[in-house]
């Protein structure tokens, strides 16, 4: 059974290896990613993965690093279903505590079904200093 944080922790292990091979096959077919920072949201998985290739391409050519840290929601500002104790992902670049983002994951029959990269201010998290390969 695939939890937030199998979920989470494969999307960490994605960025923190530029490699999406173990993570594509998690997604749902109606997959939705949305970003604070996208107007437009993802609405299914092939138009995730072709994103998501390019990024990740596009993350190697410019050789500036990038760090997926699991953590720990521990207080939320937002209005998305999200809160104390949840699984997040810390993504930072340029340094390990440059921090950007956070990303949240919503599983259902043991696929996942979305992603959400939000703003920091919107929650407070505890980092583990753990970044799966």
């Amino acid at each position: 059974m695939l939890s937030q944080e199998d979920a989470l922790r494969a999307y960490a292990t994605m960025f923190n290896t530029l490699d999406a091979g173990k993570f594509a096959p998690l997604l749902a077919d109606d997959f939705h990613y949305a970003s604070q920072w996208v107007f437009a949201e993802i609405t299914s998985k092939a138009e995730y993965l072709d994103y998501i290739t390019k990024k990740l391409e596009a993350v190697k050519a410019s050789g500036v690093k990038v760090w997926a840290e699991i953590g720990e929601i521990e207080e939320s500002f937002a209005v998305l279903s999200h809160g104390w104790g949840d699984p997040c992902v810390f993504m930072a670049n340029g340094g390990q505590d440059n921090l950007v983002s956070i990303v949240l994951a919503e599983v259902k029959d043991d696929k996942i079904k979305r992603l959400d990269m939000c703003m920091l201010d919107l929650y407070r998290g505890k980092r583990s200093g753990e970044y799966p390969r």
